[in-house]
């Protein structure tokens, strides 16, 4: 297990959402009629990096997890919820998402309504054997189901991985567009060189024609009652080869003590996928994690950037292990 430097997010309590009480009185009408009449709420999810509400909400015709913003106050968050809801449409029956019920624009807010995971929960931190394998299992169903994209999916519209953007965060640092005082101490300089030659290869290593969830972290996945894991939150799919989206979740469960390098091989996303295909992939993410770590925190999610920092540090340290470098 490695010793980290960054604390690890408190992931359970990251978000500022408003409560029940908080939202106005036509939005709770509207999600009291949408659920068969007289409510109950349990409290905001402490989880994501939102200002929205989310909470598991209790009416007559049983539970569901509801979302709403307001999009003129979050405009952004209001676009996802939208791009949200369309995906989670499409999505293939097999795949183990919950599904949304359905989904109400009034007045500037969005609503959605889901599905509530029977006793849905975070997995545990540090990562337990049991969930890790439940969540790597229900990827492997969602990986199978999305190997082609659905025709579904394909009209709502996915991008390759990648698409006009790039992760050139070690190539900017070695070139002096980004300075390197914006690294955490503990980084060494002496490495900047190897990292950004394996980033170089990063959007040919991960290209594919796989519909990738592309935000597989431990906060996006819930345990149910049966130790089942479902897959949510799919607000970014695009295209790429389907392993992309194990990296981030074995980099934290290598900072957690796993095998992440043998978890990969053996998932059957990943057979036969070369090493340095992994490796371009980790260092592409740690440079961007690092280096967005380091920006000044946002007042509407005051964890992101040590989130951003400590996803950094998980993936840099299993490149680092896998290729032995010291840190």
């Amino acid at each position: 297990m490695p010793n980290l430097v960054t604390p690890r997010p408190p992931y359970t309590s990251t978000a500022v959402r408003p409560n029940w009480e908080d939202l106005p009185s036509h939005i709770r009408r509207l999600i009291s009629r949408r659920l068969g009449g007289t409510t109950s709420a349990r409290p905001s999810v402490g989880s994501g990096f939102t200002q929205g509400f989310a909470a598991v909400i209790t009416g007559l015709s049983g539970a569901q997890f509801v979302k709403a913003v307001n999009s003129a106050d979050s405009p952004h968050i209001a676009d996802c919820y939208r791009r949200e809801a369309l995906i989670n449409q499409a999505l293939p029956e097999t795949v183990p998402a919950p599904r949304l019920r359905w989904s109400e624009e009034q007045d500037g807010w969005v609503t959605l309504g889901f599905d509530a995971v029977d006793g849905g929960r975070m997995p545990s931190a540090p990562w337990r054997p049991d969930e890790l394998t439940a969540t790597l299992d229900a990827y492997t169903t969602t990986a199978e189901a999305l190997s082609t994209p659905p025709a579904a999916l394909q009209m709502v519209g996915l991008k390759p991985i990648g698409d006009g953007s790039d992760f050139a965060d070690w190539r900017n640092l070695t070139g002096g567009a980004t300075s390197a005082d914006v690294l955490p101490a503990w980084v060494p300089t002496h490495l900047l060189d190897a990292l950004a030659g394996l980033e170089g290869q990063w959007q040919k290593a991960v290209a594919g024609d796989s519909v990738l969830h592309h935000d597989l972290r431990q906060d996006n996945v819930l345990i149910d009652t049966d130790t089942r894991a479902w897959i949510c939150d799919w607000n970014w799919p695009c295209l790429g080869a389907s392993w992309f989206d194990l990296v981030l979740l074995l980099a934290a469960a290598h900072a957690d003590g796993h095998d992440a390098t043998t978890l990969f091989s053996e998932h059957p996303t990943a057979l036969g996928v070369d090493g340095e295909r992994l490796d371009a992939a980790l260092a592409a993410l740690a440079g961007f994690f690092l280096v967005s770590g380091a920006q000044p925190a946002p007042d509407w999610s005051p964890y992101l950037r040590q989130h951003q920092t400590w996803c950094g540090e998980v993936t840099l340290r299993w490149l680092a292990d896998r290729r032995r470098w010291r840190l």
